[in-house]
């Protein structure tokens, strides 16, 4: 058995950002990958992400390995698009700055990439090819202009017919598109946004003319609070056409997946009973938005999407994977209960809804630094959020941070996190565009550390010893799958990119702890309003929970980790009636509740 836990353990490249449509002004500095598109060729998996002037290659699902690509692909757009067609891998990108071009090759890692001039401009494209031979694309970011989608001729490119707005935003009827973290912001009604719009222009001193058609809706769209509605892909199962979007916004916890179901490629698309498809706004680290869908090799369903950081940056994201499927009702779903611990991969047909067989060990555990800056201490290493780190005073080798799981315990998994603090460097290139402007850094940095391990605190031994290692591997997985006695584990850092002071946002610890499993939790849901519920829940033992919701009994789809005690579910969608449940779960197992049907 194979094991990986998200986000990802690959290169994730750093950006030299400039604010949005500004020339000049301060850099923002961190790490980013994004909008996955994720594909089968030719027996290997490929993962082509926003950013990071290449793509990552598997042959199991679990070990990826970076490559650069030929410098004549398109890298500073956003949301690279990559399909498979005949004996050619397709590539294409966004850019509102000119017509966008197709790229074809035999060999995605070499090339060479054939461009296919194209004529017009576009944002978070996908192309799809249906059975029959015939190919569709599909377009579309904002948040009043809906997904577009038009019929293709497959060797030129050009499109066939006029296209089709297919699906657009409905956030006053779905909890879940609303943007802001924990879907919190209402979006305003076209009455109030014609206002505002136009007295934002008066403040200005321009009219609606002046300023032209497309700025005004820009403005429009900044000032909706709507969701942009963007990040289209398209998968076909057994006759039916599943096209999914994002929504909420990539700079918050809610950054998820939306479906529609069709029988045409072209629709028109009906909201799936099991929208939003990919949601996970609890856990390490969350969102799980923009996305792909993909077949392997063994028949499993998987789904790739972009993850959040967002605290250097907004754009500051990772990238995951989870366990998907199609139910024997045609319905789309994603199994992201435990999203961020680790997952199994068997290399043979899988059950997606496994529970996971080891669990979480270091939530609130004591921890110890050699140093630490104020407000950033050890304890930060185990509260279960990527967003806050450990950060040593001073970026010499062999700074250090420890933590105590209290009792020795049979450890089977370690994720190290390595954070990024506030960067302050002279940009290492050039800063290219306007819209994005930002510089890519190419440079292969690296990341060395000693991981050790004691029962008593006192005699140590070696778990991983990367003080000479040659990679730059921030989210960095280790799997003893036969287990280890482990009571403190002692984290050594000895070389980080750029030479900063050593940042730690998670040392989290999977296995089996000695005790029993939580009781069956009891709980209460309540519907507060047309697209909120809230839950009350209790169990003893437990260190957190799972809330899940669904459309029956047998399909509770979507779920929310929490460690608190009352967790709000605002993704609901106005006019149907939910059934709940509430699992718990602690070091030693997890523990399934009973079924709740909420309604309205």
């Amino acid at each position: 058995m194979k094991y990986y836990c998200n986000p990802l353990n690959v290169v994730y490249r750093y950006q030299f950002n400039r604010d949005y449509g500004k020339t000049d002004g301060p850099l923002h500095i961190d790490r980013e990958a994004a909008d996955p598109s994720m594909i089968c060729f030719k027996g290997k998996y490929y993962i082509f992400p926003s950013m990071s002037l290449g793509c990552w290659v598997s042959e199991d699902m679990v070990n990826w390995t970076n490559y650069k690509l030929p410098e004549n692909l398109p890298f500073y757009d956003y949301a690279p698009d990559v399909r498979v067609m005949g004996d050619y891998v397709y590539f294409c990108a966004s850019n509102h700055d000119h017509p966008c071009s197709h790229y074809r090759t035999k060999d995605p890692i070499n090339g060479p990439y054939e461009e296919i001039p194209g004529d017009f401009d576009f944002w978070d494209p996908n192309l799809f090819v249906d059975d029959d031979g015939r190919v569709y694309f599909y377009w579309g970011c904002s948040p009043l202009a809906p997904i577009y989608g038009v019929e293709k001729d497959p060797e030129t490119m050009k499109n066939i017919g006029e296209p089709v707005g297919l699906v657009y935003g409905h956030a006053d009827s779905h909890g879940y598109e609303r943007v802001g973290d924990n879907n919190s912001v209402n979006p305003i009604s076209d009455e109030e946004l014609d206002a505002m719009t136009e007295a934002t222009l008066k403040q200005q001193g321009k009219t609606r003319e002046e300023v032209g058609e497309a700025m005004y809706f820009m403005m429009r769209g900044f000032l909706s609070k709507r969701p942009y509605i963007e990040g289209a892909w398209v998968n076909k199962f057994n006759g039916k056409y599943y096209l999914q979007h994002a929504f909420a916004g990539s700079q918050y916890n809610t950054y998820g997946d939306g479906v529609y179901v069709s029988d045409s490629p072209l629709g028109p698309y009906t909201l799936a009973e099991t929208a939003p498809f990919s949601y996970k706004p609890g856990g390490f680290m969350n969102g799980a938005g923009h996305g792909s869908t993909m077949e392997d090799l063994q028949g499993n369903i998987w789904h790739t999407a972009t993850m959040r950081i967002s605290v250097n940056h907004n754009f500051e994201r990772r990238v995951g994977i989870w366990p998907s499927g199609v139910d024997a009702e045609g319905e789309l779903f994603c199994n992201q209960r435990y999203g961020d611990w680790p997952v199994a991969v068997s290399g043979e047909k899988q059950n997606p809804w496994e529970n996971p067989q080891w669990y979480l060990l270091s939530y609130k555990k004591p921890a110890t630094a050699s140093s630490a800056e104020e407000g950033k201490g050890a304890e930060l290493i185990s509260n279960e959020d990527c967003r806050n780190w450990w950060r040593a005073t001073s970026n010499q080798p062999g700074e250090w941070v420890q933590l105590d799981l209290e009792e020795a315990m049979d450890v089977h998994a370690i994720q190290i996190n390595f954070a990024d603090d506030t960067i302050d460097i002279p940009c290492p290139g050039e800063i290219v565009g306007t819209t994005q402007a930002r510089f890519i850094d190419g440079a292969d940095h690296l990341t060395r550390y000693l991981l050790e391990g004691s029962l008593d605190g006192n005699e140590y031994f070696v778990i991983e010893d990367k003080r000479e290692a040659n990679t730059d591997l921030t989210h960095d997985f280790l799997v003893r799958e036969e287990g280890i006695q482990v009571r403190y584990l002692k984290l050594t850092v000895f070389a980080t990119a750029y030479d900063q002071p050593a940042c730690i946002s998670g040392l989290r610890v999977f296995g089996v702890g000695n005790g029993k499993k939580p009781s069956a939790p009891k709980f209460t849901a309540k519907r507060d309003n047309d697209l909120e519920m809230t839950v009350e829940m209790k169990s003893e033992g437990a260190v957190g929970y799972n809330v899940l919701w669904g459309a029956s009994p047998e399909k509770l789809y979507h779920s929310w980790m929490t460690f608190d005690e009352v967790q709000k579910i605002p993704a609901l969608v106005k006019g149907r009636e939910y059934f709940v449940r509430v699992d718990a779960f602690n070091e030693n197992g997890i523990t399934e509740g009973e079924v709740y049907r909420e309604k309205i």
